[in-house]
């Protein structure tokens, strides 16, 4: 499909830099178990190029570090509580929903906590300087 020396690129760049967000995380609290990465060719360039979000609390698994359990299921600064209050709900794929307010603002609130782990600030702080 894409090529032997291609492949190899996208590994080589998806593990570096994998490698550096994990490590960045990690000295602030955060294991991140697993990512997902989209890249495309620069067909000018020849050149491989990461496209789409990177290392964001949807497309990575981000665990509180203090939390970590192995062999059990991890606290996760996502959308899970919306995701799992949907299922119950019957709710899922469906378009239009109402969210219950304290739905909303659990979920809003990991992404916050981990924006404040991320960057040492709270995002208020961020979007007022």
């Amino acid at each position: 499909m894409i090529g032997e020396q291609y492949a190899r690129s996208i590994e080589e760049l998806a593990l570096k830099v994998f490698k550096a967000g994990q490590d960045y995380a990690a000295q602030r609290g955060i294991v991140i178990a697993d990512t997902k990465f989209e890249f495309g060719l620069d067909e000018s360039t020849d050149e491989i190029v990461l496209i789409d979000e990177v290392l964001t609390p949807d497309s990575s698994r981000m665990w509180p570090k203090n939390k970590y359990e192995p062999g059990r299921e991890q606290e996760s600064f996502d959308k899970e509580p919306l995701r799992k209050w949907l299922r119950a709900m019957g709710l899922e794929g469906k378009e239009g929903v109402s969210i219950p307010d304290d739905i909303a603002l659990e979920t809003s609130q990991r992404y916050k906590d981990v924006f404040t782990l991320l960057t040492g600030q709270s995002l208020n702080t961020a979007l007022q300087a």
